[in-house]
């Protein structure tokens, strides 16, 4: 039976009932429509239900909700419109990712509701972002993250739990312990007596309740609210089983059969009848009156959506949901005064000028407050900026980028810097499965700039000098910007602040207290992805980016002893990736010398290699040739990173292509 812990009106006991009714209802609708071959796949929250309608009722309009697999409840709960909610989850083309995501793997910002990705605990550092939005802004409100027992073993699961705990964020995450992650029991994914007893580690509160009772869910979050908005985060684990499989078609063989008679007798609807009966002397007869209504509520709906067109392939509309519009923005340099800067000083003054200009800019990372960051970018920011946009962070790589989702649906503009390129490596799951595709699936714009120190020549070794730009090239979603010269690197990095999509942005450390140039004072905004000449030519052409744009002029400047005349054309964005400007080098010097620091396989300009064939074939008049290191790890001697660097094979790459 369930206990009351409150006194609660007859009518609201009904709202209460219809709640938890409905997302029952439709799930045996789809598991019908299943049968029927009318859906492909369906993940079933049956015998769940109490945990998302319980923890939906008991928040505020404000607070965000983070739901996974099994939380159809979250969003009938929250009044989604049945029709788009339908299309959304038979993948048609009114449903809120117009088919470009299945089930519960989107959101509505109008709901404040974040949809999952397959990556389970992936979206739980998102809930920090979240969290830490509506704490800057002061507003009484919360994010709730929704996972399940498998998903609290993964890394993201404990980087937001620490990261909540360590800025004291409004959070609320809930463990829907159902017994089984996929097949495996508990008993095999954790040792502790509960899993909310991992919270005393991270200095968080803790609850642990009855999952399958709506009304000790409801009180848990009322209670979880005032804690979490006094600003400590509370971990819940609420126990509940998982009554049909994993989803449907991996079926529950591995379950033995007594615990479905135990837990088909805790099942909520079924408790929550017995406690209506007993306590507003409702009846059986109640229950079937608004079993039908609730299905009458839903069906026209239902049938629409069956109906309903699918989504039309189109070339066009696809490309361009991957990316939002780029402002328009006039700026002028007329007036501005101009100044010799390092590589690492145009990067600096570009922030300040960028954080001056707008508060919404905040800045996270390792060491980047009192310290000022390994190489000094930031330092003396926490004085300028304050330590609410100036940010330490733990060493979490994945759970600061999933922050910075959050943050960013929020409308800020977070900068993540990752302390060496090198270690981006941890983050790749947050910044290719969820940064990446977040927009082309449902969200709005993510203003992301995520700036990363890389390339070798320093002696640094294999794990802090690598040029790892190349491993985001296919991943659409993504702005790639590897700036070579200081007028670039302000100019880029200007462009890239005010871009609305997340941004790549690499800065070669090699380059950062070496390379000087004047340069105005004041960055200027440019659209991302527009090649540059860097230098006029006749003979042949190097096409190269970052620190290969430094290499290939003192080529040219060598060579022009000789009458030789190289063009230099500096990709600046390997994505989106100028072709217009690749094919025009092409056309006027009919020999292309490609000149790249990533090891030379499936590097970045094996990918312009391909494209000059493609579409340049006819203007050649040699082979494309390649010069980059060799393919085996940055060594950390000397010797050996310039032997790795391979550079004397520019010169005898170039005189290949000019006798050829």
């Amino acid at each position: 039976m369930i206990t009351p812990t409150e006194n609660i009106a007859t009518s609201r006991a009904l709202e209460l009932y219809r709640a938890l009714l409905t997302p029952r209802r439709i799930e045996l609708r789809m598991l019908k429509l299943l049968r029927q071959g009318k859906i492909s796949k369906w993940f079933s929250g049956i015998g769940q239900e109490a945990i998302s309608v319980g923890v939906t009722l008991a928040s505020s309009e404000n607070d965000y909700l983070l739901p996974m697999h099994r939380n159809l409840g979250v969003f009938t709960t929250r009044n989604v419109p049945f029709y788009p909610l339908f299309c959304q989850l038979f993948g048609k083309a009114d449903g809120f990712s117009k088919g470009r995501e299945r089930s519960f793997h989107f959101g509505s910002m109008d709901h404040k509701i974040v949809g999952m990705i397959s990556h389970l605990a992936a979206m739980m550092p998102v809930a920090d972002g979240i969290a830490l939005a509506k704490k800057l802004k002061q507003e009484d409100a919360v994010a709730i993250s929704f996972c399940g027992d498998g998903a609290s073993s993964e890394g993201d699961f404990h980087e937001a739990l620490n990261l909540a705990a360590v800025w004291d964020l409004p959070s609320i995450f809930i463990i829907e312990n159902n017994g089984y992650g996929l097949s495996t029991p508990t008993r095999q994914q954790y040792a502790c007596e509960h899993l909310s007893d991992r919270a005393v580690g991270y200095g968080m509160h803790s609850m642990n309740i009855d999952g399958n009772d709506v009304l000790k869910v409801f009180n848990a979050i009322v209670e979880a609210r005032k804690i979490a908005l006094s600003g400590k985060p509370v971990l819940i684990e609420a126990k509940t089983f998982r009554m049909r499989g994993h989803e449907e078609a991996s079926g529950t063989a591995y379950v033995p059969e007594d615990l479905f008679d135990d837990w088909s007798k805790k099942d909520p609807i079924l408790r929550y009848e017995q406690y209506l009966e007993s306590h507003h002397m409702h009846s059986q007869e109640d229950f079937d009156r608004i079993r039908k209504e609730v299905d009458k509520s839903f069906e026209s709906d239902l049938k629409k959506a069956l109906k309903s067109p699918e989504p039309e392939f189109n070339t066009e509309n696809e490309l361009n949901a991957v990316f939002a519009s780029a402002p328009i923005i006039k700026t002028s340099n007329k007036s501005v005064n101009s100044s010799e800067k390092r590589f690492i000083d145009g990067i600096q003054s570009t922030l300040r000028f960028a954080f001056d200009e707008d508060e919404q800019f905040l800045m996270m990372g390792q060491d980047i407050a009192e310290y000022g960051g390994v190489f000094k970018i930031s330092e003396g920011f926490l004085d300028r900026y304050g330590a609410d946009r100036i940010r330490n962070t733990p060493i979490i790589e994945s759970g600061v980028l999933g922050a910075a989702v959050g943050l960013a649906l929020e409308g800020f503009k977070p900068v993540v810097e990752m302390q060496f390129s090198d270690f981006v490596s941890v983050g790749m799951n947050q910044i290719i499965q969820n940064i990446a595709k977040a927009h082309y699936r449902w969200t709005p714009p993510l203003n992301i700039t995520i700036r990363l120190p890389h390339g070798g020549g320093v002696g640094a070794g294999p794990f802090h000098s690598q040029s790892p730009e190349g491993w985001f090239m296919p991943h659409a979603g993504l702005k790639i910007v590897v700036p070579g010269t200081v007028e670039d690197a302000q100019n880029l990095l200007y462009s890239a602040l005010l871009d609305p999509n997340p941004v790549l942005y690499f800065e070669h450390k090699k380059l950062y207290r070496s390379l000087k140039e004047i340069t105005p004072d004041k960055p200027v905004y440019e659209p991302l992805g527009k090649a540059k000449i860097q230098r006029e030519g006749t003979d042949a052409t190097i096409i190269t980016y970052g620190m290969g744009v430094q290499w290939a002029l003192d080529a040219a400047h060598s060579y022009s002893k000789e009458g030789i005349s190289l063009e230099i054309l500096d990709l600046r964005c390997l994505a989106p990736l100028d072709l217009e400007a690749i094919k025009a080098t092409v056309k006027k010097t009919n020999r292309v010398l490609l000149l790249q620091e990533p090891s030379i396989t499936m590097g970045p300009m094996s990918e312009v290699a391909s494209l000059i064939n493609e579409h340049c074939f006819e203007q050649l008049d040699a082979p494309v040739l390649r010069v980059a290191p060799i393919d085996t790890p940055i060594p950390f001697n000397k010797k050996l990173e310039e032997g790795y660097m391979n550079l004397a094979n520019l010169d005898i790459q170039l005189r290949k292509l000019l006798d050829y």
